[in-house]
């Protein structure tokens, strides 16, 4: 079949280069040590029923043939051993009792999925399993669920993945690798060409100095949180043992349109429109909460802002280091040396979140642009890897480990994104109804994903429930949010 000829091509040339080529990433180096262990969860709803015979069929033509699913760690976690991949131990099709579940469908795939989180990923085979819950849920006729432990590559290597073993639904001859290959930005004034050399040297000078100011301030303020500077407790901060509690998974779909609308008339990406949105819905929900605290208390709560004085509110949020930030063919990932590489090849900022409430929500879409565009004008993002690299080397993954946690467990919050496919896909003749990205193992209580899919978005929440115990609300504030902005948009004429 084509998609194992894609999987032996890609194989064969990893083959020719496992003698070169690094065993194991900094960054997956880092999540495989005993410090961290961080694992992503790929939930994905389907529009009918998963034939178990089918799916484990298709496994064992591509995905157990994949170099980094097909491997297992070595016990010193430096490099990756080829193991023999039995696929029926990787494959879990628990029994379910219809009756006793009733209705709640989707309360039962929230629980399952959640004791999953308290389950380790057996270290004595290839780190991944897939769970088949034939359960209709509100927005699905059955569930697949997918863990992979990070150290096997990041949202942007699992997505790829994905794609090499889907098809369109429209064409079913098709893979479905209907992402474009997208390029980083090279930004200049608008007419700059134009001007003398005089000036274009002015602009280069300042360019140069605000840059490397704004990456002395962001390494200093790093340094500074992963020594002391911690974010203001609040009732979305979790405490320092909060990585080991079990986790629940919410998603919410909306119009990509919506979001599209928002971008094209405030003339942003959609990074900045996720960031902005996140921002509001945050302060949003911690001023009911503060009102909620005040009114239990029996407090007045007469006052608009029941929000923390000197709030302290910082989300980490993830940057691709690749060079071609679009999709690429599996089997070119996998190639040594490649721009859109397989892998572990991302790193982090720290993004000030200002907490204050607005009367227009236009003004979050304006600081959330301005901090964006402030965060671009640094090198913050790539000196974290390097330096993650160099104490890998000089002291050892666990030290590395530490130092990359550190800020984590200080700060707030992470959001994340990544592109999905355009159009709908179909597994072996399972249409695909949602893609929810999440991950777990985090020292953090609230994680948002971001994905698009076949012209919507899927927002998913990790939330650790003793101190998020309401989720949802979360997701009504976003959908809320949106609807403001869109309405304040409208009124001004922008749409």
């Amino acid at each position: 079949m084509r998609e194992e000829k894609h999987i032996s091509k890609m194989k064969g040339r990893m083959a020719k280069e496992e003698e070169e080529e690094e065993p194991l990433s900094p960054m997956a180096r880092v999540f495989q040590s005993p410090e961290i262990d961080y694992c992503a969860v790929t939930i994905m709803g389907f529009k009918t029923k998963i034939r178990p015979d089918v799916v484990l069929d298709a496994l064992r033509h591509n995905v157990s043939k994949h170099p980094r699913f097909s491997a297992k760690l070595s016990e010193n976690g430096a490099k990756w051993i080829e193991a023999q991949v039995n696929v029926e131990d990787h494959v879990v099709v628990p029994y379910i009792n219809q009756e006793e579940i009733g209705e709640d469908g989707q309360g039962f795939v929230d629980d399952y999925i959640s004791r999953l989180t308290t389950i380790p990923l057996d270290r004595s085979r290839p780190l991944w399993d897939m769970h088949i819950l034939n359960v209709k849920t509100s927005d699905a006729e059955a569930v697949g669920v997918i863990r992979s432990h990070h150290s096997l590559g990041d949202g942007m290597s699992l997505i790829s993945l994905m794609l090499a073993c889907t098809h369109k639904t429209s064409d079913p001859d098709t893979f479905s690798n209907a992402i474009p290959s997208l390029k980083r930005r090279k930004t200049a004034p608008h007419g700059l060409k134009n001007k003398s050399w005089f000036l274009r040297s002015i602009f280069t000078i300042g360019s140069a100095t605000r840059l490397i100011w704004n990456t002395i301030v962001d390494m200093l303020l790093l340094l500074a949180t992963l020594l002391f500077l911690k974010d203001t407790k609040t009732p979305l901060k979790g405490d320092a043992d909060v990585g080991t509690n079990p986790k629940r998974f919410y998603h919410r779909t909306i119009n990509l349109d919506d979001i599209k609308l928002i971008k094209n008339a405030m003339n942003m990406n959609f990074r900045v429109g996720y960031v902005s949105k996140v921002s509001h819905v945050y302060i949003l929900f911690l001023e009911k909460q503060g009102k909620k605290i005040e009114e239990e208390d029996g407090a007045l709560a007469s006052y608009k802002n029941h929000l923390p004085r000197r709030l302290r509110f910082r989300s980490g949020c993830t940057v691709n280091l690749r060079s071609d930030i679009g999709f690429k063919p599996l089997a070119d990932m996998m190639v040594k040396n490649s721009k859109c590489r397989w892998g572990n090849y991302f790193s982090f900022i720290i993004l000030p979140f200002s907490i204050g409430l607005q009367n227009d929500p236009l003004v979050y879409l304006k600081i959330s642009k301005s901090t964006m565009a402030r965060k671009k004008n640094s090198y913050h993002a790539a000196l974290v890897y390097l330096i993650i690299k160099i104490v890998l080397k000089v002291l050892g993954a666990k030290v590395a480990a530490r130092i990359f946690n550190r800020p984590v467990m200080n700060t707030t919050t992470c959001v994340s994104n990544v592109i999905g496919p355009m159009e709908e896909i179909s597994f072996r003749g399972h249409p695909v109804a949602y893609i929810a990205p999440s991950s777990y193992g985090h020292p953090q209580a609230l994680l948002v994903h971001y994905i698009s899919y076949a012209g919507k978005m899927t927002i998913s929440l990790a939330v650790d429930p003793t101190v998020i115990p309401d989720p949802h609300k979360i997701c009504d504030e976003m959908e809320k949010s949106l609807k403001a902005m869109k309405a304040a948009l409208s009124e001004r004429g922008l749409l």
